[in-house]
């Protein structure tokens, strides 16, 4: 790993930490937090051969919370300022004192107890600086568009290619002996090639996104699949109503997973706005899933050794057994509800979802044949999900598969069921596993949804 160009040191970024602290301190704060971060980044497109856009950021900044009062009868105040003057961080703090003394008591505000803050936190690898020039990023955006163009003259446009690269770091501290930081980076290829023309077009997309911009996809590979699953989608039909199997494509597999986060989320839980409500304990899978969080993987886009917080993260076991055996809680959720944070402010660190079903043989093409008869969904539109029924309605797009084979691509329907019925009945898991964000599983066989089409 390289050294990324910031403008200021991490000691300089805990320095300015710790004149916060004590400016919050001298005004009368009972605790206070601080956190300062600093990035910088670069971000091109091309659509047909020609530059749209180019971007460059450079940004920092620092957040300041002030709590006043004891225990259970706690009001907070927060401030953020881009300026690192001394004079600034003062007026920060001020401005959040002064809002913190008039609101509302709250008797879950407050810091982490100082037992659950990671004192030592470790390396987990997770800046690797892409410091390309503006010239080799337009020339990798140009390569993964023209390697879509070139697959078939029926790629008739594009929507665009995109190369973005950030690096930054931050500083988290707080008045209980909290102090931890580190550097990261994130770095995206992107494609969305268009095939067809007039009534019969259709659009797809693909990218890579790591934190090592040496682990990133080949923008040839890139733009090429983007291509293939354009065309794939042309002369779509439309599907009677009815109901059937429903194998979720990997892509899509994640978002299923970010719906069972969201349902044992501490904000829904003590809200009681979810259709998992007193889940923990309970049966909410079949026996085969098992879903683990892993904070500390080296160089994972999800990897956190501590929470937003400050509090340290874990390896834990979120379902086993298809059994719910944890929620997704932060100190201010978990007191609400009479719990423990689980070291998850601000989200959640790499889950992956697995069955003991599941075997290296079970690739794409195995689950299409597990699949029989039935629908592939391979994009879904609109934001369908109740999540305090837990009714689920979206519109998709994919293809019907009959005897494991594909047989022509489908469009304009409509995918609905219940999350608690869908999560229940997972038939199966691929072995085609793919990273999306923090989370990561392979496609997802459902026994039965309701289509609507014509």
């Amino acid at each position: 790993m390289s050294a990324p160009v910031f403008t200021h040191s991490q000691d300089q970024l805990k320095q300015i930490a710790q004149d916060v602290l004590r400016f919050a301190r001298e005004k009368g704060a009972s605790d206070a937090a601080v956190e300062i971060s600093e990035g910088s980044g670069l971000s091109v497109s091309v659509r047909k051969g020609k530059i749209e856009t180019i971007e460059q950021n450079k940004d920092k900044g620092i957040g300041v919370t002030v709590y006043l009062g004891e225990e259970k009868h706690i009001r907070r105040g927060n401030a953020s300022t881009s300026d690192f003057s001394r004079q600034s961080l003062q007026a920060t703090v001020e401005a959040a004192y002064n809002i913190a003394r008039f609101t509302a008591e709250d008797d879950c505000a407050g810091l982490p107890d100082a037992d659950m803050l990671e004192m030592s936190p470790r390396d987990l690898q997770l800046c690797y600086p892409w410091l390309l020039s503006t010239e080799d990023a337009v020339a990798l955006a140009t390569r993964c568009e023209a390697a879509a163009f070139a697959v078939d003259k029926r790629v008739t446009n594009s929507e665009g290619a995109g190369v973005y690269a950030q690096q930054s770091h931050f500083i988290s501290a707080n008045t209980r002996g909290f102090m931890g930081g580190y550097a990261y980076s994130r770095h995206t290829l992107s494609v969305a090639p268009i095939a067809g023309k007039g009534s019969n077009m259709q659009r797809d997309d693909w990218y890579s996104s790591m934190r090592d911009p040496g682990k990133l996809a080949d923008p040839e590979a890139i733009g090429r699949y983007a291509a293939e699953r354009a065309m794939a989608r042309l002369n779509a039909r439309k599907l009677d109503t009815r109901k059937c199997p429903v194998l979720f494509e990997a892509p899509l597999a994640a978002g299923l997973l970010g719906a069972f986060v969201q349902a044992v989320s501490g904000g829904a839980l003590y809200r009681k706005s979810t259709f998992l409500l007193d889940s923990l304990g309970t049966q909410v899978f079949p026996s085969h899933i098992r879903i683990v969080e892993d904070p500390h993987v080296a160089g994972a886009v999800g990897s956190a050794p501590f929470d937003e917080e400050g509090v340290r993260t874990s390896r834990r076991d979120v379902v086993k057994d298809g059994v719910v055996q944890g929620y997704f809680l932060s100190t201010y959720s978990a007191r609400k509800l009479g719990m423990k944070t689980t070291g998850n402010a601000g989200g959640s660190h790499n889950l992956a979802l697995t069955s003991s079903l599941t075997t290296p043989d079970d690739s794409f093409k195995a689950m299409l044949k597990k699949l029989g008869t039935g629908l592939l969904v391979t994009e879904l539109m609109g934001q369908g999900v109740n999540y305090v029924t837990g009714d689920y309605s979206r519109g998709a797009s994919g293809f019907w598969v009959e005897n494991g084979v594909i047989q022509y691509p489908v469009e304009e329907i409509t995918i609905a069921g219940n999350m608690k019925d869908m999560l229940r009945q997972i038939v199966a898991v691929g072995a085609d596993t793919l990273i999306r964000g923090t989370k990561q599983t392979g496609s997802i066989l459902l026994e039965n949804m309701t289509i609507a089409g014509n």
